[in-house]
């Protein structure tokens, strides 16, 4: 210890006692070139030039990196910790990993439309994070509902038919038939109007897109929010839009045993059963602060 102490000192003694030299030296050889240089027009102006771009393109830097701070901060203060596209790679997997992680026996809570890329399918994200949840409420649009045949004709594409819908929804029931065979605790509920938001919840953290008219959800960005103290999070009124929905007496509950619509009133108590296929008219459409 006492003699890297000493080779410290040592170092910086050299270095203080060579420091005049040093700059004895640079201040000749900046003399030798200017001297060289001061009478070279050229020179100077592209100097002055490469000067000005390189000053020029600092400040744009900083400019653009003080915007992004600021983005960020707005950000943090709404709770988002992520935004991403399906068709990014990156993105998608950094969203996987995240509900694999917070999904494992936790409750999960699902609004969309179909449920078939949401978890039906072998290559959903959260196909392999429901078998292992704690309990799931699930939210999906009836597909014989005149709200699933109004979002089947907004979107422009000839795979996307009410059949279609239908036959997407059958196969997340069955999947979710599946779970509570395994003694899973699954609800699922059906509303009737066309959708409007998409939403996960996996403990703290909460997906979100926007089911835009004519455009298919998958293409529309996901963002990503987390639950925290700041009164500014988005997460909590996103998670009271969902607890709203899944407690609206108006939108009934599928019974995965009998297939039957199950109507309730306020209290929770069981009023009637209906078909599956056979909505009953006052939920074939909401009120329009409802379907807002």
């Amino acid at each position: 210890m006492i003699l890297y102490h000493l080779a410290v000192i040592l170092l910086s003694a050299g270095i203080a006692l060579s420091l005049p030299r040093i700059a004895s030296f640079m201040a000749k050889s900046m003399l030798i070139y200017w001297s060289f240089i001061e009478n070279e027009r050229l020179f100077l102006v592209a100097l002055e030039v490469g000067v000005a771009i390189l000053l020029m393109s600092f400040f744009h830097y900083a400019g653009v990196r003080w915007q992004e701070r600021k983005l960020s901060r707005m950000a943090r203060q709404a709770g988002m910790v992520l935004s991403a596209r399906n068709r990014d790679l990156f993105g998608r997997r950094t969203q996987q990993r995240l509900m694999e992680r917070h999904g494992m026996a936790r409750s999960v809570m699902i609004l969309g439309s179909t449920g078939f890329r949401a978890f039906a399918d072998p290559q959903a994200d959260l196909h392999r994070v429901l078998p292992h949840c704690r309990d799931a409420r699930i939210l999906l649009l009836n597909p014989y509902s005149e709200g699933a045949k109004a979002r089947a004709k907004s979107i422009l594409h000839p795979e996307v038919t009410p059949e279609r819908f239908r036959e997407q929804t059958r196969k997340s029931i069955e999947f979710l038939k599946g779970l509570r065979a395994a003694r899973k605790d699954i609800r699922l509920k059906l509303y009737p109007y066309p959708p409007h938001l998409k939403l996960i919840v996996l403990g703290d953290y909460l997906w979100m897109q926007h089911y835009h008219p004519g455009i298919d959800v998958q293409s529309m960005p996901v963002y990503v929010f987390t639950h925290n103290q700041d009164p500014g999070s988005l997460y909590t009124p996103l998670y009271r839009h969902f607890m709203r929905r899944w407690e609206d007496p108006e939108i009934p509950e599928y019974d995965l045993e009998t297939d039957e619509l199950v109507y309730r009133d306020r209290a929770g108590n069981e009023t009637t059963r209906g078909p599956f296929e056979d909505a009953r008219p006052a939920c074939q459409g909401a009120p329009p602060e409802r379907a807002r």
